[in-house]
């Protein structure tokens, strides 16, 4: 069954028909809207290995360059390249070279097949920049750096690199085209190319994060939702005593700035990151909140511009001393505030998570691709923020500190996916997911499908805002046009109108009630692969039973159908407010 919240929608249709002198049957459409779906020594990374981890969409850490197969280990080898660096005219371009024992590097060179550059007369171990402009790329990397005799350019559109002796080919790689600020690193393990045979390997952004899942032993955590319980999040923050670490995809909310620059006024170190370029514009409100949080002392950096590391960075968490903070929502009145979305969120003490996560933050913080919030305030557009008027919501679910047995930190882009996947492979029972945007083509609503394959029960609730309501209803018939033909237990329903929630913006999953996914990561291929997101995957059944309940709260609302004889109407009135929202849906945005 398809849910449809689209009484006030038809109404100002209606309107807007009257008003055109249109027929009926020629007025409706649909469409989609915002919601956005370290490898870098001057970053927080060890250097990627030649190897992916099956948990890791990155490029993973090395291990010892003399663990290699001995029969190889001793050749040189291409291991990192950086053509397209942010510096003007690429200056600073370099590669990577990697022995594992002491090499001479006199008798070798490098050609693209057109030029030629020597290597220096000097004897290394380990890794090794090779570049034509030193000083420019000592700027870029932390691996000692030597300068090439000759010219040979990295080209930026891709190309084929040769290392070579005087007996023939050491090494081959081969690589497409480069974004700006993303490094190739070689993948295959033990391997050396030949001409005819290249070696391939994979991109990262520079300073990206390559973190593997982190597991913390925690006591209970407090689940909560919105627009139920909005002063827990303020109790975070007005807890913090030492330091106070906020990070997000929006600020708008000034009650939160108040909050924010309280703590920095009775001492506590409070810092703030956010993107520079969400969908549609920054909102003027957020104009307001920066100046304030400067005259407060609060520490801001604004991430995103050319060559950024992240598509969008899009989380919403705060670390508070050694609490952890994640939620789903905007810090925003219409999210964090309580006045609009439904948002899952939990709060977890517990120092080693808290540590992980502070980690994550001060390496996006400290980014190259970030600026003080002055500075952006000063350089910035603004746009007018249409935001609906306040409305209040009445409290039915309550928050609830809960035993638990662990938490895992998962983060987008690297680790996420991988894992959101394994928790979907390893449903027995049943899953329960919200959704505020899926994507028909995303991996995890693959896995989806297939766990109602293998006989789990499969319920999916999503948003039916204006934006992505056309989406979710083709999703929804196609899901359930393979659940009738498979015979499968999979349902999925777009939320009605409802007086607990204006919409859903939640991003949850609940497996077998055990697990539960709380966090900012949409179920789009840009938002899992590109984004900085930020979700922890908590392990209880007490905590998974409370999401649960909201879950089934939330499905067994009242529905509102659409009278068959409008419904074409409907659907044909719509079509210019998909064609206005879909560009929002597609960046996996907000």
């Amino acid at each position: 069954m398809v849910r449809r919240r689209v009484a006030l929608a038809l109404a100002a249709t209606l309107v807007l028909v009257a008003g055109l002198g249109l027929p009926l049957a020629t007025a409706f459409g649909a469409g989609a809207a915002p919601e956005p779906g370290v490898a870098d020594s001057h970053g927080e990374h060890t250097q990627p290995s030649d190897g992916v981890d099956a948990d890791l969409a990155c490029p993973i850490p090395n291990g010892s360059v003399g663990d290699r197969d001995p029969d190889v280990g001793s050749r040189p080898r291409i291991v990192e390249l950086y053509p397209n660096p942010t510096t003007y005219g690429n200056v600073g371009e370099y590669l990577v070279l990697e022995t594992s024992t002491a090499t001479d590097l006199g008798n070798l060179s490098l050609t693209d097949g057109h030029t030629t550059a020597a290597l220096p007369n000097e004897t290394v171990s380990g890794r090794v920049a090779l570049t034509t402009a030193p000083e420019e790329t000592r700027e870029l990397t932390d691996d000692p750096v030597l300068e090439l005799e000759g010219t040979v350019r990295l080209a930026a559109d891709g190309d084929e690199l040769e290392l070579r002796d005087g007996n023939g080919v050491v090494d081959a790689v081969a690589y497409d085209r480069a974004s700006t600020a993303e490094r190739w690193y070689r993948t295959p393990d033990d391997e050396h190319g030949t001409a005819d045979a290249p070696v391939r390997g994979e991109w990262w952004p520079r300073g990206a994060t390559c973190r593997p899942v982190a597991t913390a032993d925690v006591d209970d955590a407090t689940p909560f939702v919105l627009p139920d319980s909005p002063d827990l999040p303020r109790e975070t923050i007005r807890g913090a005593d030492e330091r106070l670490l906020l990070a997000g995809y929006t600020i708008t909310d000034e009650a939160i700035a108040a909050d924010l620059v309280a703590a920095a006024e009775r001492g506590v170190e409070v810092n703030v990151v956010l993107e520079s370029g969400p969908v549609g514009g920054v909102p003027s409100t957020t104009e307001d909140v920066l100046a304030e949080l400067d005259r407060g002392g609060v520490d801001v950096r604004v991430l995103g511009g050319e060559g950024a590391r992240y598509r969008f960075h899009h989380p919403k968490y705060a670390v508070a001393d050694d609490d952890v903070l994640v939620t789903t929502e905007n810090w925003k009145p219409a999210g964090i505030g309580g006045e609009s979305s439904r948002g899952w969120g939990v709060h977890v003490e517990d120092a080693d998570l808290a540590a992980e996560l502070a980690a994550v933050f001060r390496t996006d913080f400290d980014g190259r691709d970030t600026v003080s919030g002055s500075s952006f305030r000063e350089n910035a557009s603004f746009v007018e923020d249409d935001g609906a008027p306040p409305q209040e919501f009445p409290t039915s679910h309550e928050p609830e500190t809960v035993p638990i047995e662990a938490v895992e930190l998962l983060l987008a882009p690297e680790n996420a996916e991988p894992r959101l996947r394994d928790l979907i492979d390893g449903a027995d029972d049943e899953l329960l997911i919200k959704q505020a945007s899926i994507a028909d083509d995303v991996g995890l609503l693959e896995a989806t499908v297939e766990a109602a394959r293998r006989g789990v029960d499969v319920r999916i609730l999503v948003d039916s805002s204006w934006y992505v309501e056309d989406d979710h209803e083709a999703l929804a018939r196609e899901l359930e046009r393979t659940a009738d033909e498979e015979e499968l237990s999979l349902d999925v329903e777009l939320v009605d109108d409802t007086d607990a929630f204006e919409k859903i913006h939640a991003k949850g999953i609940v497996v077998d009630r055990e697990i539960a996914v709380v966090g900012s990561a949409n179920w789009t291929e840009n938002s899992l692969r590109n984004n900085r997101e930020v979700l922890l995957a908590i392990h209880g059944s007490e905590a998974a039973s409370y999401y649960a309940a909201v879950f089934e709260d939330d499905w067994d609302g009242e529905t509102w159908s659409l009278p068959i004889e409008l419904s074409a109407a409907v659907l044909v009135a719509l079509v210019c407010a998909a064609v206005v929202g879909h560009r929002y849906v597609e960046f996996g945005s907000e």
